[in-house]
C-alpha cells in the first residue's frame, strides 16, 4: 500500500479554493495476474477558506492575486509543492472564458504534480459538478434520473444523469453574482444576461442606484422560472435561449421523467444555510436561492442532498488507476510516451453507430469535445465488441477516419482505447484506412470513463505491452 497526495485547485467566476486529499492505493488483484492499482481510501485532510477570486478587470484574472492564494493556503495547510503528487487546476464558469486563463495556468504550474485539467467548457464543467456533487453516483446507484444544477456566480451548469449515463447537458448566463452591489447598496454591476432578465420583467435596477428587495425578487424569480423552463417544467420562451452560455449544449426534453433534483455551487451552498442578512455577499445570491427554493422546480421534483455544495467542482485530483494494454495492440513508436491525454468516452448508441458506418455522430461529438477542452490531441474511448466479424470491424475502421477526416487538424494522431481486446485488428485496419499518412495507436484491456485522462508510456516486455495510467478527478 502507498499513500499519495493531491490537490485540488478550483478558480471560478466567484470563487477560488484549494483542498488536499490524502489518497491510499494498493494492487487489488492477486500476485499472479496483471497488477491493477486502485485507491482504496481517501482522507479529505486540509479545506482552504474560499477566497473571492481576484480580478484585474472585468475580463482579465489577476495571475499574480490568485498565485499569493495558494502560495498562502500551501503554508497554512503545512505542505510544499514537492510534496504533491498529483493534482489539478480548473479554471471554470465565466473565469475560463477570461482573456489570460492560460497565464494563470502558468502561474500555477508549480503547485501541483501533474495537472488533469487546465480550463473546461460549460459542458464539461457540468459533468464535473454533478460528479462532485454526488448526483452521477446517486443516478448511478438507484437506476433513475437525477439533474444536478451547479449555480455559481456567472452560470449554471445543468447534467442529467439516466441509470449513470450522461443523457443532457447545458449552461445558462444565471448566477448570483450577475448584480453586484456596493456597501451602501448601490449597484455596481449588472452582467450583460441579468440586464436581459431586467428589461424582461420591467424591474427598476440600474447601476449607482438603489435596489429594492421587490425589484431584484423579480429578476431572481424570473432566474429560477428559467432554469425550470430549461428541463421542460415550464414552456420556453425565447428569453431563455438569449441566457444560454456561448458553447453549452442543447438539452433535449428527457425520456424518462426526471425523479431527482441536486444542487451544487455557490448559490446552493447559500440555499442549505439560511442566510438572514440578503446582503451579506454583496449580491443577489442569497434572493437567487430562495428564489429556487420556492419556485417550481422543488415543487415538481423531489430534491436530494448533494455531498458537496460549492466544493463540487473538484475535492481533490489526479486518482490514478494504473495496468497495462495487453498483447494485442497496435501503435506507432513514435506516439509514445503521452501524458495527460483527454479521453473523448462514446456511450454504446453512439458506438453502435460507428459499428454500421455511420460516421456523423462521431464527427459531432469530436467537434464538440475539441470545443470543450484546449487540447490538440485526444484519446478515442469505446468498450468495443467481444469476437466482432471481420466486416463490423472494418465499417468501425471506416466510421473513425470519415469522423477524423472531416475534422481540422490532419496531423492529429489517431488514438484509441478499447475494453474489448480487439485493438490489434482495429488497428491494423485503421493503418490501412490512413494509408501510413497518420500515426495509430490502438489499445485494449482498459477501462475508461467520460472525464478521464491517460498517460501511455514505452512499450515494454519486447513491445508487447504498454503500462498505462488513467487519471480521473477525485470527488467527494
Amino acid at each position: 500500500m502507498a499513500d499519495i497526495l493531491s490537490v485540488g485547485i478550483d478558480i471560478g467566476t466567484s470563487t477560488t479554493q484549494l483542498v488536499f486529499s490524502r489518497l491510499k492505493m494498493e494492487n487489488t488483484t492477486g500476485y499472479f495476474s496483471v497488477p491493477r492499482v486502485s485507491i482504496v481510501a481517501k482522507e479529505l485532510v486540509y479545506r482552504s477558506e474560499i477566497y473571492l477570486t481576484p480580478l484585474r478587470t472585468a475580463t482579465l484574472i489577476d495571475a499574480d492575486g490568485v498565485r499569493k492564494i495558494a502560495e498562502m493556503e500551501y503554508r497554512k495547510a503545512g505542505y510544499r509543492p514537492t510534496d504533491v503528487d498529483t493534482g489539478a487546476v480548473i479554471i471554470t464558469g465565466e473565469s475560463a472564458r477570461k482573456e489570460n486563463a492560460a497565464l494563470v495556468i502558468e502561474k500555477m504550474s508549480d503547485f501541483a504534480g501533474e495537472f488533469v485539467v487546465s480550463t473546461a467548457g460549460p459542458d464539461l464543467e457540468s459533468v464535473i459538478a454533478g460528479k462532485g456533487s454526488g448526483a452521477f453516483s446517486y443516478s448511478k446507484d438507484n437506476d433513475c434520473t437525477v439533474v444536478n444544477l451547479d449555480i455559481g456566480g456567472g452560470t449554471t451548469n445543468i447534467v442529467l444523469f439516466d441509470g449513470g449515463e450522461t443523457r443532457g447537458l447545458c449552461c445558462f448566463d444565471i448566477g448570483g453574482r450577475l448584480i453586484r452591489f456596493e456597501e451602501d447598496g448601490r449597484v455596481s454591476r449588472i452582467a450583460p444576461s441579468a440586464e436581459k432578465i431586467i428589461r424582461a420583467v420591467g424591474a427598476q435596477i440600474a447601476v449607482g442606484r438603489k435596489a429594492e428587495k421587490q425589484e431584484l425578487r423579480k429578476v431572481t424569480d424570473k432566474m429560477a422560472s428559467l432554469l425550470a423552463q430549461a428541463l421542460y417544467l415550464e414552456p420556453q420562451e425565447p428569453l431563455l435561449e438569449t441566457v444560454r452560455t456561448k458553447e453549452s449544449s442543447v438539452m433535449q426534453r428527457p425520456e424518462r421523467p426526471i425523479r431527482r433534483i441536486c444542487m451544487s455551487g455557490g448559490v446552493a451552498d447559500c440555499m442549505e444555510n439560511e442566510e438572514p442578512d440578503d446582503w451579506r455577499y454583496g449580491d443577489i445570491g442569497i434572493l437567487l436561492g430562495r428564489s429556487l427554493r420556492e419556485g417550481k422546480l422543488l415543487r415538481e421534483i423531489q430534491r436530494i442532498k448533494g455531498t458537496e455544495t460549492i466544493r463540487a467542482t473538484v475535492v481533490g485530483a489526479g486518482s490514478y488507476t494504473t495496468n497495462v494494454s495487453g498483447s494485442t495492440i497496435s501503435y506507432a513508436d513514435e506516439l509514445l510516451p503521452m501524458k495527460n491525454v483527454p479521453a473523448l468516452r462514446l456511450n454504446k448508441a453512439e458506438e453502435d453507430a460507428c459499428y454500421r458506418g455511420d460516421s456523423n455522430g462521431l464527427e459531432t461529438k469530436i467537434r464538440w469535445f475539441l470545443e470543450q477542452t484546449d487540447t490538440e490531441r485526444f484519446i478515442l474511448a469505446m468498450e468495443g465488441r467481444r469476437d466482432p466479424q471481420y466486416g463490423e470491424l472494418k465499417r468501425l475502421a471506416e466510421s473513425i477516419a470519415g469522423a477524423y477526416e472531416q475534422i481540422p487538424g490532419k496531423e492529429r494522431p489517431i488514438l484509441v482505447a478499447l475494453r474489448q481486446d480487439t485493438a490489434k485488428a482495429l488497428g491494423g485496419l485503421l493503418q490501412a484506412q490512413f494509408g501510413g499518412k497518420r500515426p495509430v495507436l490502438c489499445i485494449d484491456g482498459v477501462e475508461v470513463e467520460e472525464g478521464n485522462y491517460m498517460d501511455l508510456g514505452h512499450p515494454v516486455m519486447g513491445g508487447l505491452v504498454i503500462p498505462v495510467v488513467v487519471k480521473t478527478l477525485l470527488f467527494g
